[in-house]
């Protein structure tokens, strides 16, 4: 045991020490720049999670609804586009649809449409300037 202690301690010599430095991988962080593309792709190919929102089926019957139920806001758009600017234009007038209201006001200038969700409250507004005087 003594002669395994005297060896040992022969052999060990002085011991060094660096101070510890640390470097940042996320170029965010103040990480080298070269490795946000490395570090997008990891974080892009781990993510599993979609947005609900913007699911959509494309069954046969999925595509039969958006397309009809396009052509029905187009055709709703055409009457009241006629309604105010067609050969019998009116004053004003309210049209209520799928739990939203249209109202339009014709001015001197301009015609003012605003549209109401009923659900939430939430208003827009629309100015369209007239330019043919209306009698």
């Amino acid at each position: 045991m003594a002669i395994a202690v005297a060896l040992f301690c022969g052999l060990a010599g002085t011991a060094r020490a660096d101070e510890l430095v640390y470097t940042p991988n996320n170029p965010t962080f103040g990480g080298n720049p070269f490795n946000s593309s490395h570090l997008l792709g990891i974080a892009n190919a781990q993510n599993n999670y979609r947005d609900p929102s913007t699911a959509t089926s494309n069954s046969q019957a999925d595509i039969f609804a958006r397309q009809l139920q396009s052509r029905l806001l187009s055709a709703l758009s055409s009457q009241i586009v006629d309604a105010i600017f067609g050969e019998n234009p009116q004053e004003r007038g309210t049209i209520s649809f799928g739990g939203q209201t249209i109202e339009f006001v014709r001015g001197l200038e301009d015609v003012t449409i605003t549209i109401t969700n009923d659900a939430t409250g939430e208003v827009s507004t629309i100015i369209v300037p007239t330019f043919l005087d209306v009698p």
